[in-house]
């Protein structure tokens, strides 16, 4: 059943979570290094977690594990959590690069035996589930040796379907810890065991004059073949 549905069914609900602030800027070097340090500094996995942006997400993923009947979810950059405070998902890993966020994720859910968390590097070729997840990533990635293995980790881990929310174009961007890919070529090199069968447009799309409001990411759905 289709995502596109979905998002025009749920309405935008729900109290508007505060975002906590970034306690100090993290400096880049590469695109791990810089996620430990700004989780260690106090920093968030990013606007696109809260507020609109968080809960539009949510009614879209939530939407589509009840129509497709998906009893397991893994995502690959799991972050602060702030979006999956939002999901309602049978069975959720999360995997992370950051040992920092890993330790603060551990605890906040540690009372729910449905969730568990794993640092990438403990992801084996057994850590599968029938749906998983990659929400505002692969442009952070700027790196390509970690893009390819972060890609070839995302689809080998999914038993029926992908899903990515990123931009999907190759430029620069004036920060150095964000670099936008046409991940789709990507795919479709690689993976031709899995089918692009949906794009969904973000419904606040990305507004230089409200960046924290808005995003250049869109939803694309892959089903394995």
């Amino acid at each position: 059943m289709g995502i596109r549905r979905f998002v025009r069914a749920l309405p935008f609900v729900g109290r508007i979570a505060k975002r906590p602030a970034t306690a100090k800027a993290a400096v880049f070097s590469t695109s791990g290094a810089y996620w430990e340090q700004r989780y260690r500094t106090g920093g968030h996995s990013g606007a696109g977690s809260y507020n609109r942006l968080g809960l539009f997400k949510a009614d879209v993923l939530n939407g589509f594990v009840a129509a497709n009947q998906i009893r397991s979810v893994i995502e690959f950059g799991s972050g602060d959590g702030a979006q999956l405070r939002l999901a309602l998902y049978p069975s959720y890993t999360g995997v992370d690069v950051s040992h920092t966020v890993l330790e603060r994720t551990r605890a906040a859910f540690a009372h729910d035996p449905s969730i568990r968390f794993l640092h990438a590097s403990e992801v084996g070729p057994d850590t599968k589930a029938d749906l998983a997840l990659s929400l505002d990533v692969i442009y952070h990635l700027v790196e390509d040796d970690i893009y390819d293995a972060y890609m070839r980790q995302l689809f080998d881990a999914a038993l029926r379907f992908v899903i990515v929310y990123a931009s999907n174009e190759d430029k620069g961007w004036p920060v150095p810890h964000v670099r936008h890919r046409r991940f789709t070529d990507w795919v479709e090199r690689h993976r031709p065991d899995f089918a692009l069968v949906e794009r969904l447009p973000n419904r606040y799309p990305y507004d230089p004059a409200d960046a924290r409001n808005t995003s250049f990411a869109d939803f694309f759905v892959f089903r394995r073949a």
